[in-house]
């Protein structure tokens, strides 16, 4: 192979590399969900928790984001995620076991009290779409 036979060679699996990188991106996880015509008193208050805490990576209503999981997912019932596991995750942060979007890492600021509102938010949302 000459010099110039070995460039194109090069310069074909470099573009084939960039091509099949763009396949293993992140992809938009987020799922349509239908919210409960009317929540309870303390998952109103878990909602608007969640808006400011938790919204940013798991997406308006749980519905995930290119950031995080979605929580309206059967990965998150009750049976297998309980909420103790919730209280976990904020309290210590959480390494990725279903997904890949690295390490979610400890919510400060966020009580016990909050984190028992977050939990009725979701599993409101859960039970709507069927999740429980």
């Amino acid at each position: 192979m000459n010099k110039y036979e070995w460039f194109v060679f090069l310069g074909f699996i470099l573009i084939t590399v960039f091509f099949i990188s763009l396949t293993f991106k992140k992809k938009d996880v987020a799922v349509e969900i239908k919210l409960p015509k009317q929540f309870s008193k303390v998952a109103v208050e878990g909602r608007q928790i969640f808006e400011k805490k938790c919204m940013g990576c798991h997406g308006k209503s749980g519905s995930g984001t290119q950031k995080g999981p979605p929580l309206i997912h059967k990965y998150y019932e009750p049976n297998h995620h309980s909420d103790r596991s919730f209280f976990l995750a904020v309290k210590n942060g959480v390494r990725p076991h279903h997904w890949q979007f690295g390490n979610m890492p400890p919510i400060k600021g966020v009580t016990s009290s909050d984190v028992e509102k977050i939990i009725s938010y979701i599993r409101e949302i859960q039970r709507e779409n069927g999740i429980f």
